[in-house]
């Protein structure tokens, strides 16, 4: 492997380490509200942390979430450039999806994408907030808002920053949309529930 591609590997590695930290598990086990993969959805992150019923621990997964995807990103942009910071945000994205600690399933990546974007560039990552807010009011489906803030977020990180930002984002975004496949079809379906209404898996 040439020199100068080992930064870029150890960026990707350190942020599949941070990303693969279960906040959701960690947080609901120590609260005392068992294991979060038996309920609603099953996956980690904060969105099903709420169907406990714990609005605390749920905004606790999703700043520790968004957080542990944000610190790679900067410590290997200070370490290693602007690349090494994409691939930590790539990194950090397939450790939360696909935690080696728990047989590869994890979350869906929302609060991971936000912490990245914020990292990595920060007016797109509030454009990626603006956008699922937005969404999320006018149609009150938390997945479509999602589906639709990755949709539009490679646009706005070409148009912002950088083609190659752009491409970063572009990756994350397919990711995002392969972990809602199941959104997605109950979409189609018209059986996706709503913001608010039933608790059904999501």
């Amino acid at each position: 492997m040439p020199p100068d591609a080992l930064p870029l590997l150890y960026a990707l590695v350190l942020g599949y380490l941070f990303g693969s930290i279960p906040f959701g598990l960690l947080l609901t086990r120590a609260a005392g509200l068992g294991d979060i993969r038996a309920i609603g959805s099953g996956n980690i992150g904060a969105t099903n942390v709420l169907r406990t019923g714990n609005r605390w621990l749920a905004a606790g997964t999703l700043v520790l979430d968004a957080a542990k995807a944000a610190l790679p990103v900067l410590i290997a942009r200070s370490l290693w450039g602007d690349d090494a910071a994409m691939l930590a945000a790539i990194g950090a994205f397939l450790g939360h999806c696909f935690p080696v600690w728990l047989g590869f399933k994890g979350g869906k990546g929302v609060a991971v994408m936000i912490g990245s974007l914020l990292a990595l560039s920060w007016p797109v990552g509030l454009i990626f907030c603006a956008v699922w807010l937005l969404i999320a009011f006018a149609r009150k489906f938390s997945s479509l808002a999602a589906l639709t803030a990755a949709a539009t977020a490679p646009i706005f990180a070409y148009v912002v920053v950088s083609e190659r930002l752009a491409g970063a984002v572009a990756l994350m975004a397919l990711l995002l949309f392969f972990q809602h496949r199941e959104n997605i079809l109950r979409l189609i379906r018209g059986t996706e529930p709503r913001i608010g209404g039933s608790k059904k898996a999501s």
